[in-house]
């Protein structure tokens, strides 16, 4: 069932191994699925799109600035106007019946369009109020968000750390386990668990593979116990390397 030959105790060893390399993978798996990892990603999706509200607040703001200049510059110059046809008046400059009446005509004319460019521009001061105070309300939750954003990130951290020193802490035995496997069988199972979710070993229990927990037939386990005990035997479903214990029920 396989060409590599290792005593009894060398693939025992592999149990530690597929153990540890268990465990480095469920602590792989814990770093990619922290809960911070999904709220951060949820936050900066929330920043994003609080700085377009910004960005797009603060553009309307610069667009309705110079609306509103241009409409008091309007009302300044019809002010004007109304001054100078006003003083004209007063200063007796006019004496003509029909040129009287067109001035006078033209003051009230103006007066009027002094009106109607005074609410223009009212409009425009109620607009902008209401902008202004929509951009102090997303800077205010920019900030919030910020402050809330970096507590998250030092929990993400906190966790992180204690899983880079749980790691280190796996690896680290797990090249003291894997000095003591000889060289033709660590290849073997470096080879197998890269394709078995990072495990290359399990052991035969009671009769079932306990990497895929698929119980061997007949003819299988016959064959199992009829090999040599250093002869590596592996599962025909899994391809894992099948570690013999007394446990096994061969």
């Amino acid at each position: 069932m396989g060409s590599v030959k290792a005593s009894p105790q060398s693939q025992l060893r592999l149990l530690e191994l597929a153990d540890l390399d268990t465990q480095l993978s469920r602590l792989a798996h814990r770093r990619q699925s922290l809960p911070e990892v999904a709220e951060l990603a949820s936050l900066e999706a929330r920043a994003g799109g609080l700085k377009d509200g910004l960005t797009e607040t603060e553009t309307a703001i610069g667009d309705l600035s110079r609306e509103q200049a241009r409409a008091e510059r309007d009302v300044e110059q019809v002010r004007v106007r109304i001054v100078n046809d006003r003083s004209r008046l007063d200063a007796g400059q006019v004496s003509a019946a029909r040129e009287l009446a067109s001035l006078q005509s033209e003051i009230e004319s103006l007066h009027r369009r002094q009106g109607d460019l005074e609410e223009i521009v009212l409009e425009l001061m109620e607009r902008m109020e209401t902008l202004v105070s929509r951009r102090d309300e997303l800077s205010a939750e920019r900030d919030s968000l910020s402050t809330e954003t970096a507590a998250v990130a030092a929990r993400r951290d906190t966790a992180v750390k204690e899983i880079d020193e749980q790691e280190a802490k796996a690896a680290e035995e797990r090249d003291g386990v894997a000095a003591g496997v000889p060289a033709d069988l660590l290849k073997l199972y470096d080879q197998i668990r890269r394709g078995n979710r990072g495990v290359g070993a399990a052991m035969l229990r009671a009769g079932q593979c306990q990497g895929c927990h698929l119980s061997l037939n007949t003819v299988d386990l016959n064959d199992i116990r009829a090999t040599a005990p250093d002869e590596v035997v592996r599962c025909e479903e899994c391809r894992r390397i099948l570690v013999r214990t007394p446990e096994s029920g061969l």
